[in-house]
């Protein structure tokens, strides 16, 4: 009888074992359900790439579902519009749910320039391309660099991360046929406010409210709430608003020190924020940070936003004819990184960050000094770079700071 009982343990034990096992299969798949995303290693929060690879990278991975990214716009916005429109696309190419808001350019246009994504092979075409063009420019650089740099290891300009998210062509336009499948939702503040009548908008600006009430209905309405639990497949929700604060969406922080409507922003912010924490839902807001003259109120939205990235472009700029960003574009800082079920951020290493933009792709690169090639540069350009050196808070310019040349 013993010897009878002991197949049927067995059998409990392993049916327990099968038991806990399903279970832990069934945990994994609710994390991996949602297309374009995947779950963190640091803290377990679901991320979605911002449509820029290395710029996920410099952000801990991508970007947390349920929270909110704020660019601080360049001076020409020309590079703050070009991750606006490589967070929209991310969504279109994942098959995400897309929600366009603007009160200067239509959405139906902005949709309609979204840059084309690059398959693998197209991918590969232009590492290629770039691999044999930073090969051209090594072996020039190799006739005239100073023999003390050219055993010293060379510094990754990229920074590193797994694939996730896509590459886009900046060249072209995303096609017509990718949008079939999914669903997108405009929010042109000129029509909303003459199909609209008005309304009390408890003390928050006119705009504003509409575009709360905006969000808040398609969150509800299309479930990404959760309250729909026969819904089975779920679906992310990507929101972007352009050039928020300015005076065309009807805010005067742009135009004085002291604003008639000071809060407006705030409380639009501190309420967005709540909608998406409880929505499979993600936002990126383009702010023209330069504009707004009191840093209050910029304090107040940076503490309101979750991550912030600022875009510093040379355009119009002395660093435009510097030689020591020769390279790049514009310089871009990290302002602030979210902690998520930790009490640290997940900062990189990487903290002099620089950006360019090539023929067809935009990149978010290490910042780097020249070598300092002392028979083919001159005096003044010395000086001009040993200046530079100094704008460079740490990592590869700390080594220049205070010496205008190295003696060795």
């Amino acid at each position: 009888m013993a010897a009878a009982a002991a197949p049927a343990v067995g059998g409990a034990a392993r049916g327990r074992g099968a038991t806990s096992f399903q279970r832990k299969a069934a945990a994994g798949s609710r994390l991996a359900a949602v297309a374009g995303t995947r779950p963190s290693v640091r803290h377990g929060q679901l991320l979605l790439s911002s449509g820029l690879p290395s710029l996920d990278c410099v952000l801990g991975g991508g970007v947390a579902v349920g929270t909110l990214l704020l660019i601080e716009e360049d001076k020409y916005g020309l590079y703050s519009n070009l991750l606006f429109k490589y967070f929209l696309a991310e969504g279109v190419v994942c098959g995400h749910d897309v929600f366009v808001a603007s009160a200067k350019e239509h959405p139906d246009n902005i949709l309609k320039e979204l840059p084309a994504p690059l398959l693998d092979d197209t991918y590969r075409n232009e590492l290629g391309e770039e691999a044999t063009a930073v090969k051209s420019e090594e072996f020039q650089d190799s006739m005239k660099i100073a023999w003390r740099y050219q055993n010293l290891p060379k510094m990754e300009a990229s920074p590193t991360s797994t694939k996730f998210g896509h590459y886009y062509d900046v060249s072209k336009t995303m096609p017509p046929e990718l949008f079939q499948s999914i669903k997108w939702h405009s929010f042109y503040l000129p029509e909303e406010l003459s199909s609209q009548p008005k309304m009390k908008t408890c003390n928050m600006n006119r705009a504003y409210a509409r575009l709360l009430q905006s969000i808040q209905r398609i969150i509800y309405q299309e479930g990404f709430d959760g309250s729909d639990p026969q819904r089975k497949q779920k679906n992310i929700l990507r929101i972007g608003v352009q050039s928020l604060g300015s005076v065309l969406w009807g805010d005067d922080i742009c135009c004085s020190d002291t604003p008639e409507d000071i809060h407006s922003l705030t409380k639009f912010l501190y309420v967005l924020r709540g909608l998406l924490r409880k929505s499979l839902s993600a936002c990126i807001i383009t702010v023209p940070t330069h504009l707004i003259q009191n840093k209050a109120i910029m304090e107040r939205v940076t503490n309101l936003s979750d991550t912030v990235v600022g875009l510093e472009s040379f355009i119009g700029s002395e660093r435009e004819t510097n030689p020591l960003y020769k390279d790049y574009h514009g310089l871009a800082h990290v302002r602030q990184i979210p902690r998520l079920n930790s009490l640290i951020c997940d900062v990189s290493d990487t903290k002099d960050l620089a950006f360019r933009l090539k023929r067809k792709l935009f990149t978010i690169e290490r910042l780097h000094l020249p070598p300092d090639l002392s028979d083919t540069v001159s005096r003044a350009s010395k000086q001009d770079l040993a200046e530079s050196a100094k704008l460079l808070s740490s990592g590869c310019g700390a080594m220049a700071i205070g010496k205008k040349h190295l003696d060795f």
